[in-house]
Order: structure tokens, then C-alpha cells, then sequence
């Protein structure tokens, strides 16, 4: 299924924690779960209930979070209908929460 959103820019620190997450233990799984996520995203369908998905605040307040797996968080944002930003993709520790 292709996403609705017609531009799904990712940022170079989303493309490097991804190239980690490749390599980590989350390997056998990550692109199916984050494809699940980023199409349910980009579709503007809701969640599963275990993503958690939710508005941040501070200095991430205009970005939302979701889980990916228990411990692999996707920071995104979704400025308009045709617009999803993939910002950061990591563990609770590795992204500061």
C-alpha cells in the first residue's frame, strides 16, 4: 500500500538511528513493524493502542512519539495532510526520555 502523504521526508538524524536500529537487535522485525507504523501514519489511521502514540512537550512539542516495539520509539510530525517527517527513531535512553 502506498501512503496518502505525498512527501515523507526523513531528517539525516532519523536516516543514521535507523542504520543502527538495522544493525541492532530490533533487526528482524524493524522494517515490517515500521512500515505498519509509518503507513498507519501517513494514512492518518489511528494506532494500535500498544503504540502509545502521543503529543510531546518542552522542546519536542510540536512532534508526536509512538512505539514501534516496547523499547523503539518513532518521533514524527505531521504538519499538514500531505506532509509526515520522520525525526528520530530510537530507545528511550537513546533519545533522551
Amino acid at each position: 500500500m502506498v501512503p496518502a502523504a505525498d512527501f515523507i521526508p526523513s531528517r539525516a538524524s532519523f536516516k543514521r538511528d535507523y542504520r543502527r536500529e538495522s544493525g541492532g537487535p530490533h533487526r528482524a522485525s524493524l522494517d515490517a513493524d515500521l512500515v505498519s507504523v509509518v503507513e498507519a501514519l501517513a494514512n492518518d489511521r489511528p494506532l494500535e493502542p500498544r503504540r502509545h502514540d502521543h503529543a510531546l512537550s518542552g522542546k519536542w512539542s510540536d512532534c508526536r512519539d509512538c512505539h514501534v516495539k516496547p523499547d523503539l520509539i518513532l518521533i514524527h510530525q505531521k504538519p499538514d495532510a500531505a506532509t509526515l517527517r520522520l525525526i528520530r527513531l530510537g530507545s528511550h535512553s537513546e533519545l533522551g526520555f
